[in-house]
């Protein structure tokens, strides 16, 4: 009798734990709706698609940049990586889209004109919520 009772209330402990890190991130993406994969797709994705992929994405690397996939977005280009979870402020990607990166190279991007501040806060965002990708992306 005493095994199942302990049992049953190390079962509960296991549960409640995961509950509440299942409500701990729930919560967390409400709260920062940058935090969510959702976000990429549905707000940043569109942004680089439109002002990026001319350049970064299909048949086209310039600067051995890819950002139409998770994997060339975390891997960068020639100069490095472009982007570090959670810190906008040493990610190369946010100091070039501010127009703020090395006046040389790599330029200001994207070249022909800077992104709205919306835009550019939007970007930011989700790089400080952690840049959070689906996985097939």
């Amino acid at each position: 009798m005493r095994s199942f009772a302990v049992s049953v209330a190390v079962g509960t402990s296991a549960l409640a734990v995961v509950l509440t890190a299942t409500t701990a991130t729930r919560v967390q993406a409400q709260a920062n709706p940058a935090a969510s994969p959702e976000y990429y797709t549905h707000t940043v994705k569109p942004i680089l698609l439109a002002n990026c992929y001319r350049c970064h994405a299909g048949m086209n690397h310039r600067g051995a940049l890819v950002l139409d996939s998770k994997k060339g977005i975390l891997h960068g280009g020639k100069d490095g990586a472009v982007l570090i979870p959670g810190d906008p402020a040493n990610s190369m990607l946010i100091k070039l889209i501010r127009h703020e990166g090395p006046a040389d190279d790599p330029m200001p991007m994207p070249p022909k004109g800077k992104l709205s501040d919306a835009d550019i806060a939007a970007v930011t965002a989700w790089v400080k919520a952690g840049a959070p990708m689906p996985d097939d992306q």
